[in-house]
């Protein structure tokens, strides 16, 4: 079974950085990594579901023309709306997946630190909400804390196991660590450099 929305309610409860985004190095040196993983500079449309605060959500504003996130906490839709509030192209939903997933088209999903409260079909579900709205040259950066965390349905191991599964993409990124993993796939299959006439 998904982790219940009361899980979540409850870490935000009197607590507006539960999992202290803003005062980590390793949040802070995360996120510098996701970033610089981002194979464009540049974005059409992200999506980034889970987005919990808005940290990363802020980064991300600056890299698209338009930004969608979701979170399943109220508390938590509060603070990246504040969070997010100078940027125009930006707008954050309350939403539960996968029953909730958008209808746009993405050509970049940010999927961070999510897939482990999902079960195997949920995430499954997501996976294959994924595939249908990426557009044609999308991509998905997927990361996760590697632990184990008490009370998660999945690893991150079998979250992006999963991920890969049902995808269907090239794998553009792989970049693994004592604490995380952080993969991006693209229906782009060329590489950074290939993209540029360097290879």
């Amino acid at each position: 079974m998904s982790v219940d929305d009361r899980y979540f309610d409850g870490l935000f409860a009197g607590n507006d950085d539960p999992w202290a985004f803003r005062e980590r190095w390793y949040e802070k040196r995360k996120r510098a990594i996701t970033l610089a993983a981002l194979p464009r500079p540049r974005y059409r449309a992200i999506f980034e579901p889970g987005c919990a605060n808005g940290e990363l959500s802020a980064e991300l504003a600056g890299r698209c023309d338009r930004l969608l996130c979701c979170d399943t906490a109220d508390a938590a839709v509060r603070l990246a709306r504040t969070r997010l509030s100078l940027f125009d192209h930006a707008e954050v939903r309350q939403s539960r997946l996968p029953g909730d997933w958008p209808e746009e088209k993405f050509d970049l999903i940010v999927f961070s630190e999510i897939g482990y409260y999902l079960d195997r079909d949920d995430l499954t579900a997501v996976a294959q909400r994924m595939g249908q709205s990426l557009a044609a040259d999308g991509q998905v950066l997927a990361c996760h804390w590697r632990p184990p965390i008490d009370d998660c349905p999945l690893n991150a191991r079998q979250v992006h196991d999963l991920l890969h599964e049902h995808l269907h993409l090239p794998r553009l990124v792989l970049h693994q660590e004592a604490d995380f993993i952080l993969e991006v796939w693209s229906r782009e299959p060329r590489s950074v450099a290939a993209l540029e006439g360097l290879r």
